[in-house]
């Protein structure tokens, strides 16, 4: 009925056997027929492994007992197990391999499988021969490769199995950044790309990985360098010591560093120090709070599996007899026993399927070919689902859904702190997890960033200055405006003045904008206060500048070329040449914005430890306004700025020996400018060098701005203002301010050449104008004073005309009488009234009287006295002007005055 193995498979009898191994493999007993399973397995012990078939031989053999104890599941059918020692070398494995396929009895399955290389050389030639292997000792990733190794299945999880669970680990903890340290060998590195790949999924950096072969040293070295903190391990244990020697010199342990190794920290030859420089106190200090991460070889789960035993129980079981062989506890043990199962399961429901086919086929010589066999075999190997002793044991991809255990290496010892379950994607907690200073270690030296931001309280008192300021300007606007008729107002270019003022607003209004950073508002509003801080400071500086420089420029223009109108017209000239300067600038901030707008930048700067000796650090940054070619566009504004500056300071100078002040601000212009010049230039070198200390920065540059629109508003308007309040009186203007000089000028100048007033018009048509009004302004205060001066003249004439009847009186009477009559009674009322005033007691001295108002001294005093009388009033009516203000080439008997005018009463 049945073709080629499956024929032989139906005859065997149900009796379960298998081959127990001592010093040489012997046969067990035979029963029934035989279902034959190929052990593939090296009968010889490693020297850094042990005997693992001899190990886990106990495990089998107890896997047998336990299925022969329960139903049997095959029938009439019986497991054996045909043992042949592969020697782990490739050559004698495959013809101890060949041997069996072609001498018999021809395998149904292959159990077993330790060395990685005959395994997987073994693997790739399984489909060829309709066989599926089942192995329960190699963990390498390679043999994860279902497009390579189709028919291999395991029940031990693989090497990368760990790495799911250490990425869920390190999530859980909020390790973000780690480091690997990886011994040379193929089932080392393969874990450590496997891992790497989860990382990069789960988005934690991998800061370095370093591999080494026999000298650990130097790797460890660069982790600490790169500031590497959790490190996670991939060696053998035979170089623990080397490793943990180099942590310990390196100091790379304790609270600042965390260890993931893998697990083998129950294991004692690690202590093996001879080729170190340390001792063993060393490495135990070294490792101390270390991790270990390991697939879970028993399940701590109290379940009774499909054994109906608890993995507990089975271990006790397991243990008496491997101790009755003398043997050592093998990790594998457990996934031997539950391969067991999972043969018998499989060949079950293979044995169910034949049946049933059989049952149900129309064909009377029903056969099942070696392919068939094996597809059966494999999908029943998929459908596997069951609790083992190592816990649920199903496959996917041909790989074991396992637990993986973590430890912690706590007072010399290894202790399980959690377990990791892959088909739930959780961890459960066993035991806390011990962390120096209760805190879990830190992933990095982390850097906090700390933005050097501007003081409150003085962005406060910068603040309220700067609203001082801004109320004084609106003040001199209003006053301004209100005395706006006044002489000292409207000679001095009303709207050149509020430009400057609105000038310093702008300037002023900057300050409130440089104060802001990204801890008061969002990145997209400090762009914009950006752009707004430069725009005001550019414009208010151009304003207020500009304007400096249209006056200073028309001032010097006509005592430059002295072009005068005679008709009143109206100029253009400043208020032009003000718009073309703040169009150069409006035009140069639109192109700014257009073609490399500012935008909100991040300066670092040296990183700085906790000043409280805690374990990070501090870097500090400031947020600045900053484009691509910054460097470019400052110099551009600078230049512009600069130019126009030196150009207003220049024309100040030049006009500095024109000293009217009623009509011209040189003098203001010229100290505003004096100031500021410096104090920008000053100020801007300070700025730069003390960047890094944005308060300092701040304090220097609104310094700057506050002292400029200050100085300037001060000195333009407060001497306007003091002579509006003070009112000064027309003799003073006359002479201080030297009006008929200018009157003279004006005189002579509209009497020039028509032709010749031409062409200085076209040369400077904006002096003409400016002459223009200061001559309105003139002419109109001379009104006043020479309506003052008739009157004066006419009552000089009517004290002339009584002078003169008095006079023509005491010619009358006898000149010597007259003369003691007067002048007696005079100096009598004059020392009695004196002696009035002194106290009772003192006497009056009367010989002294009579002395005073003796003829000879009376003589004297007249003749002293009537000239001086006399020439006290020559200045009224034209005479020398006895003023000492002025020097006796500026008097009246120099500089006659005009015809035009009439006469000036001065002096008064």
């Amino acid at each position: 009925m049945f073709s080629g193995r499956m024929e032989y498979l139906w005859n065997l009898l149900n009796v379960l056997t298998f081959w127990e191994l001592t010093q040489m493999p012997s046969c067990y007993c035979l029963v029934r027929h035989k279902l034959p399973v190929l052990w593939i397995m090296p009968l010889s012990g490693d020297p850094g492994r042990g005997n693992i078939t001899a190990e886990v031989l106990p495990a089998v053999a107890l896997a047998l007992h336990h299925l022969s104890e329960q139903p049997s599941p095959l029938g009439d059918y019986e497991l054996q197990f045909h043992l042949i020692d592969s020697e782990c070398d490739n050559s004698k494995a495959l013809k101890a391999f060949f041997d069996t396929i072609f001498n018999g009895p021809k395998p149904v399955m292959i159990f077993g499988g330790v060395c990685s290389s005959v395994t997987s050389i073994l693997a790739q030639s399984l489909e060829g021969w309709n066989l599926v292997q089942l192995s329960f000792a190699v963990t390498a990733p390679s043999l994860a490769n279902k497009r390579r190794f189709p028919n291999f299945f395991r029940t031990v999880p693989s090497g990368i199995a760990v790495n799911v669970a250490l990425v869920r680990f390190l999530r859980h903890y909020g390790w973000s950044r780690v480091g690997t340290l990886t011994q040379r060998e193929q089932r080392f590195t393969e874990v450590q790309r496997d891992l790497s790949r989860h990382l990069k999924v789960a988005n934690i950096q991998l800061a370095e990985a370093e591999s080494f072969f026999e000298a650990p040293c130097d790797c460890v070295k660069k982790l600490k360098d790169n500031d590497v903190r959790i490190v996670i391990a991939h060696f053998d244990v035979s170089l623990a010591a080397k490793v943990f020697c180099c942590v310990y010199n390196l100091s790379m342990y304790g609270q600042k560093y965390q260890w993931i190794l893998p697990g083998w920290t129950q294991a004692r030859l690690w202590t093996n120090t001879g080729s170190t420089n340390c001792t063993v106190e060393n490495i135990l200090t070294a490792i101390e709070g270390s991790i270990s991460a390991d697939i879970e070889t028993l399940s701590t789960r109290n379940i009774r599996g499909i054994s109906g035993r608890t993995p507990q129980e089975y271990e006790k079981e397991y243990d008496e007899r491997r101790q009755l062989k003398r043997l050592d506890a093998n990790k594998f043990h457990g996934f031997a026993y539950d391969g067991t199962w999972v043969i018998a399961k499989v060949l079950t429901r293979v044995m169910e399927t034949v049946r049933y086919r059989e049952r149900y086929s129309i064909h009377r010589n029903f056969t099942v070919t070696e392919q068939e066999v094996g597809q059966m075999i494999l999908e029943a190997m998929d459908k596997i689902n069951f609790f083992g002793v190592t816990g649920h044991v199903m496959f996917q991809k041909g790989e074991r859904m396992a637990n993986v255990k973590f430890a912690q290496y706590q007072d010399g010892r290894a202790v399980d702190i959690e377990k990791y379950s892959a088909i739930t994607d959780e961890l459960e907690f066993i035991s806390l997890i011990r962390f120096q200073r209760d805190k879990p270690t830190k992933d990095r030296t982390h850097v906090y960033p700390h933005r050097k931001r501007i003081s409150i309280f003085l962005y406060g008192i910068v603040a309220f200055l700067t609203f001082l300021g801004i109320f004084t300007a609106c003040s001199f606007l209003v006053f301004s405006v209100k005395h706006r008729k006044h002489w000292a107002i409207s000679m001095s270019r009303p709207f050149m003045n509020s430009l400057i003022i609105l000038g310093a607003v702008l300037s002023y209004s900057s300050i409130f904008f440089m104060g802001l950073d990204g801890s008061y508002v969002s990145d997209r509003v400090f762009e914009v206060s950006c752009s707004v801080q430069i725009s005001c400071l550019s414009i208010g500086c151009t304003a207020a500048f500009g304007a400096m420089f249209a006056k200073t420029w028309t001032i010097h223009s006509f005592f430059k070329n002295h072009s005068t109108e005679k008709k009143a017209t109206k100029d253009y000239g400043p208020v032009l040449l003000i718009i073309f300067i703040l169009l150069i600038d409006l035009s140069s901030i639109i192109c700014l914005q257009i073609l490399d707008p500012l935008r909100r930048t991040v300066k670092e700067y040296h990183i700085e430890a906790d000043p409280h000796g805690q374990d990070f650090f501090i870097q500090p940054f400031t947020e600045r306004c900053e484009n691509t070619y910054m460097g470019f566009w400052m110099a551009a504004f600078y230049v512009y700025k600069g130019i126009l500056l030196l150009s207003t300071c220049f024309l100040a100078w030049t006009t500095c020996h024109m000293n009217i002040p009623a009509i011209n601000d040189s003098r203001s212009i010229r100290y505003s400018v004096f100031v500021s010049a410096p104090v920008i230039l000053i100020g801007t070198c300070a700025s730069m060098l003390w960047q890094d200390q944005p308060n300092v920065q701040f304090c220097i540059v609104t310094l700057v701005i506050i002292t400029c629109c200050c100085s300037t508003l001060c000195m333009v308007f407060i001497p306007k203002i003091i002579i509006i309040r003070m009112g000064p009186d027309p003799a003073f203007l006359s002479r201080r301010f030297h009006l008929t000089q200018w009157c003279s000028e004006l005189e002579k100048e509209t009497g020039q050449d028509n032709d010749k007033r031409s062409v200085m018009e076209q040369n400077n048509p904006g002096a003409s104008g400016y002459v223009t009004d200061m001559r309105q302004n003139i002419l109109s205060s001379l009104d006043i004073l020479l309506s003052a001066n008739l009157n004066l003249k006419r009552h000089i004439k009517e004290l002339d005309s009584e002078l003169e009847d008095l006079t023509r009186q005491l010619n009358e009477l006898s000149p010597h009488v007259m003369e003691n009559v007067v002048i007696r009674s005079f100096v009598h009322q004059a020392v009695k009234e004196k002696c009035l005033t002194l106290p009772e007691s003192s006497n009056c001295n009367r010989n002294l009287l009579e002395d005073v108002n003796s003829p000879e001294l009376i003589q004297r005093r007249l003749s002293l006295q009537l000239p001086i009388l006399h020439h006290a009033y020559l200045p009224s009516i034209g005479g020398v002007d006895s003023s000492p203000l002025n020097s006796p080439f500026e008097s009246r008997q120099h500089m006659p005055m005009p015809r035009t005018y009439g006469v000036l009463v001065t002096g008064l």
